[in-house]
């Protein structure tokens, strides 16, 4: 059965069913469907677990991220199938979240997300602890023999250090997948989707997540934990911070690194990988300059 079929056959459409492609997905397939009654979404996946992606826990999170105000409804569930609200809004780039008006409404949102999803979840869900995935991916990389082995033992010795630099952290619900794409304007506000890789987690990893993926500036990234902690960072938050923003472009790297191996989707895996790796070793560059 083809993913369009699984859409189709999905128990919850009134009337005729017209299924387009949604671009934009490099973990699920997402489609755009109008029935009798509405538009929706539909993404089509099944658990991944060399990327620890377990759809129970992306429907938990998805609808206590509605509950909370922050993405669309959840309109019907089936295995390896979620079907939510459609956003009639644009997807962002990059350069949108780098203009102060947006990153503001980028940042409330997601500081929303992170104390309000708590209130609203039911049931079991998972933490997502950076080091822990990049040591994972690290193992999954040795056993599929990947064309990155000469690089892993370097980056798990960056791991090591990156990890005893954060230090102490808070714990909220993350996102953790702060890409651009994942960001909708409907004209008035900003929604959140896409809550694959949703569980406890620092906020500090969506925050250097959000900084590593959209090319904020010092001076922003300032601004940021100013606005997001009420208070001026001081140098060990910085610290904290500039380690777990370092961590979050390595473990987006890894991710690539072990979607090359695992991905039938398609996409330019190497590509993604090297652009990736760029970013990663821009981001520890600039850990290591001011904090050795």
């Amino acid at each position: 059965m083809t993913p369009e079929d699984r859409v189709r056959a999905l128990a919850c459409w009134t009337g005729p069913v017209s299924v387009e492609p949604l671009g934009g997905g490099i973990t699920n397939r997402n489609f755009v469907v109008q029935d009798g009654a509405r538009r929706a979404v539909v993404r089509i996946g099944d658990d991944i677990p060399v990327h620890q992606i377990l759809r129970f826990n992306e429907l938990a999170a998805s609808k206590a991220a509605h509950a909370a105000g922050v993405s669309p409804p959840v309109l019907h569930h089936e295995a390896g199938a979620l079907v939510i609200g459609f956003i009639d809004g644009r997807t962002l780039a990059a350069e949108d979240l780098r203009q102060r008006p947006m990153l503001e409404q980028a940042l409330a949102l997601v500081a929303r997300a992170h104390r309000e999803i708590p209130r609203h979840l039911r049931g079991p869900v998972l933490a997502f602890w950076v080091f822990h995935i990049c040591r994972d991916y690290a193992a999954t990389l040795a056993e599929g023999r990947s064309r990155h082995l000469p690089l892993l033992p370097g980056l798990l010795a960056d791991a090591a250090r990156l990890e005893t630099a954060v230090g102490p952290v808070e714990l909220v619900f993350g996102h953790n997948d702060l890409l651009p794409a994942n960001f909708l304007h409907d004209g008035k506000r900003l929604w959140l989707v896409d809550w694959d890789y949703a569980g406890f987690n620092s906020p500090l990893f969506d925050l250097g997540g959000l900084a590593a993926n959209n090319g904020l500036t010092p001076e922003d990234e300032g601004w940021m934990l100013a606005h997001y902690h009420g208070r001026d960072p001081d140098p060990a938050l910085w610290r904290g911070y500039r380690a777990m923003k370092a961590a979050a472009a390595l473990r987006e790297t890894m991710w690539s690194m072990v979607s090359e191996l695992h991905s039938d989707l398609d996409f330019d895996f190497a590509a993604y990988t090297a652009t990736n790796l760029e970013t990663y070793r821009a981001a520890l560059a600039a850990f290591e300059d001011r904090h050795g």
